[in-house]
């Protein structure tokens, strides 16, 4: 019997990313690296994905050499078709609204990579933001409840795209943004913004939708934000897929 996926897991391996201010950012990534195993063949052969990963001199990963080593994993153990998944924290300096108050803020980012004779790239980041209740808004007599939400997006993408850039459509999308660090007038501007800009799931997936049908690098993406509800035991969710090539209504 044929098997679709056969391979490694959980592979800790440092990865270096350039930064757009022409810097560079080394995280510590998790990988995966898979290949399809016809019904003919018994069993795969672990040791050589890990050969492959590590002939790039034992140093650093770089996104350019992902598609080579999905490639290099088809041809050095005669598959059809090979996968390689990497997951990482990504850190960006963020300043507070107001004071500017400098912190690092952690993203979740993901590469994956197909090849089976063409490379298939897509790139997933996710970001925690706020988002306040509309409903809640217009039924209280004051305030509004609000909570943080989890927006992600996975894209194919023509050219270069920087995981800032998605992280800028992403924080877009929501009430408002999180910070690392806030005093308190960043606080109260916070506080405000997101009063000012009350949004529900479905409206911060259908804006993140249009931030990336509006970006003509993208040509497809699977989107979807989770809210962490505060008054109810349960969270709100929507997602949508969408190819720029085949859109739906």
């Amino acid at each position: 019997m044929a098997i679709d996926r056969v391979g490694v897991k959980d592979v800790t391996y440092p990865i270096r990313l350039r930064t757009p201010d022409g810097g560079h950012e080394t995280t510590v990534a998790t990988i995966n690296m898979y290949v399809a195993l016809p019904h003919t063949q018994k069993g795969t052969h672990m040791s050589r994905f890990l050969e492959v990963l590590n002939e790039h001199g034992c140093e650093p990963l770089t996104p350019d050499q992902i598609p080579q080593i999905t490639r290099a994993i088809c041809e050095r153990l005669g598959a059809k078709e090979a996968h390689f998944e990497a997951r990482f924290k990504y850190f960006v300096t963020k300043r507070a609204p107001v004071t500017g108050a400098p912190g690092l803020m952690d993203y979740d980012v993901t590469f994956e990579c197909s090849s089976n004779g063409t490379d298939d790239f897509v790139m997933g980041v996710a970001a925690p933001a706020t988002s306040l209740c509309p409903c809640s808004k217009e039924i209280s007599e004051y305030g509004a409840h609000n909570q943080r939400c989890r927006i992600e997006a996975r894209v194919r993408f023509d050219g270069s795209l920087w995981i800032e850039d998605l992280v800028g459509m992403l924080e877009s999308a929501a009430s408002y943004p999180v910070f690392a660090v806030l005093k308190r007038p960043d606080e109260k501007h916070v506080t405000e913004r997101a009063y000012e800009n009350p949004k529900f799931v479905e409206d911060i997936v259908r804006d993140l939708a249009l931030s990336l049908e509006d970006d003509p690098r993208i040509t497809w993406y699977s989107i979807n934000s989770e809210n962490f509800e505060s008054i109810h035991s349960h969270n709100a969710y929507a997602q949508l897929t969408r190819s720029k090539h085949a859109r739906g209504s």
